[in-house]
């Protein structure tokens, strides 16, 4: 009775009686209402989210188990060289390496392309270079002229602006002759390294399957080891590449293209619209207007093509907030145009709208910050507000296994993972509104930053530790995010009800941590 008592008349205590009283009035009468509703959307925010993962875990554990591999789906025949055709039995497949400022990898992805095992009169790789440095400019272009005396067909284009980003760049290069006669396009991103079977493991799924308009490798991480970011940033792709993409590919053939490592048939990126700019996701974009048109989507898991991770945290920062608000803003400008196709079914059109769209793209992200670092912290100062032990407990465990699972490797660093997913859920958040209400910063666009070898940077970094300022590595957003947790946390220790201090005590840590910049590498600019 004492520690309620003093929980009574602490608003007195800071306050004095008269404020305090009116404290009182406003907490009866509007914060804990407010707080109450608050809670009650993300607990049903959470139990959709909750369901999304575990149906999937489940239909792809069962294809697993009992389901049938990609080329028992889909008729695949590897080709042969023909004695009277010789190699023009092989379609004419373009190779787009779009690029901006890539001093660190362009050799490797320039490398990578040429060395596709494909007949070099049947394959044309296209360098789309929107540097604007003239020294890398040049470095590329000098790149592509070596290979082009090797024999390569290899095609240097460059624009006099950047409008469309990297959309605007494929777009642009499709408009080339020798390109308009390809039947296949592939894409890969500057840091992206492709087996050379790359191609001889795809395009006879699109040859014989007609239906077919894409075909989407897997991405392997070969920097995942360079620091715990990165480690934690290969357990949540991991999830995305063995659950989500594999759930739409088994059940719906659809699923969001990745941007790089897939190969679409030029007639479905025609049908479609071709590429477009209006917003940070055109690859998403492209894939939701083909699967409108009928075209079926193929995800080989175990096609898995070597590229990066960001390792510095500003750069993941500016990649979240891209890959947050392009999907939200997409979600905004095409859910009309979803809902008024004819030609595909209700069901996969509600499989797009709410699935696909609004649980994994909006809910997954507005319910982790909200939730766990809002409305849980909320409760510890507003006890009258009082979470049920499923949602606290239950739900969250069963989430956090089933995409950690994933990553068996990793499955130790499991409480980091989530502490640091709370904190990134933060720019998630703010960036889902972003897209959503179409304010300010919807088309920013600015390129992940790549360091091509990783034992250079690690050299780089530890030469360099010393020279680096606190304030040049400064995060304000995540340390007052920390500091208000902390404060929690101790009125919590004070003044608690449920004892939630620990893991407040754990989340404002990571907050702050984050927020001082010793979060992933340190590379000086």
């Amino acid at each position: 009775m004492e520690k309620y008592s003093t929980m009574g008349f602490l608003p007195d205590v800071l306050l004095g009686d008269f404020a305090g009283d009116i404290w009182a009035q406003i907490k009866v009468s509007l914060v804990v209402p407010f707080l109450r509703i608050l809670m009650y959307v993300n607990l049903v925010m959470s139990v959709m989210l909750f369901t999304e993962i575990v149906w999937m875990s489940i239909a792809v554990a069962i294809n697993k188990l009992f389901g049938k591999k990609p080329e028992q789906r889909y008729k695949w025949e590897p080709f042969k060289d023909d004695v009277e055709l010789g190699t023009s039995v092989y379609p004419l497949v373009l190779v787009q390496v779009p690029m901006f400022n890539e001093k660190e990898v362009y050799q490797l992805s320039i490398r990578a392309a040429c060395g596709l095992s494909w007949p070099s009169d049947r394959i044309v790789v296209q360098v789309l270079d929107d540097s604007t440095d003239p020294l890398i400019k040049g470095m590329v272009e000098m790149e592509c002229q070596s290979w082009a005396s090797k024999g390569a067909n290899i095609h240097y284009q460059v624009r006099d602006n950047r409008k469309g980003y990297k959309a605007g760049a494929l777009k642009e290069g499709l408009k080339h002759d020798y390109a308009k006669r390809c039947e296949y396009v592939v894409i890969f991103d500057a840091d992206f390294q492709p087996e050379p079977d790359f191609l001889a493991q795809t395009i006879p799924f699109l040859h014989h399957n007609p239906e077919l308009g894409l075909v989407q490798g897997r991405w392997k991480f070969v920097n995942s080891n360079d620091c715990l970011m990165t480690r934690i940033e290969e357990m949540s792709l991991n999830y995305h590449f063995k659950v989500e993409q594999e759930y739409g590919s088994i059940t719906f053939a659809f699923f969001g293209f990745n941007g790089t490592a897939g190969v679409w048939r030029m007639a479905a990126l025609d049908e479609a619209g071709g590429w477009k700019d209006r917003t940070t996701v055109e690859d998403m974009d492209l894939a939701v207007r083909a699967s409108l048109k009928g075209w079926k989507f193929l995800y080989i898991g175990s096609l898995m093509v070597k590229n990066e991770l960001p390792s510095l945290f500003k750069a993941y920062r500016y990649q979240q907030h891209r890959w947050s608000c392009g999907p939200a803003n997409l979600f905004r400008k095409m859910i009309s145009e979803i809902m008024r196709n004819n030609r595909v079914t209700w069901w996969k059109k509600l499989y797009v709208l709410y699935s696909f769209f609004f649980v994994r793209k909006i809910v997954a992200h507005i319910v982790t910050f909200t939730l766990y670092c809002v409305v849980f912290p909320a409760t510890a100062l507003i006890p009258e507000v009082m979470i049920p032990r499923w949602a606290l407990i239950y739900i969250p465990v069963i989430i956090t296994l089933l995409n950690a699972v994933r990553t068996p490797r990793s499955f130790y660093l499991v409480v980091f993972w989530v502490l640091f997913e709370n904190v990134m859920s933060l720019h998630r958040t703010k960036a889902t509104f972003v897209g959503l209400f179409e304010t300010q910063r919807v088309n920013e666009w600015v390129v992940t930053e790549k360091h091509g070898d990783a034992s250079k940077v690690k050299a780089a970094t530890q030469q360099s530790q010393s020279r680096f300022k606190l304030g040049e590595r400064i995060f304000m957003v995540e340390l007052c995010m920390g500091i208000v947790l902390f404060g929690c946390a101790c009125y919590d220790v004070a003044y608690g009800k449920y004892h939630y201090y620990i893991y407040l005590y754990l989340q404002s840590i990571a907050f702050i941590t984050t927020g001082c910049g010793y979060v992933g590498i340190q590379v000086p600019s």
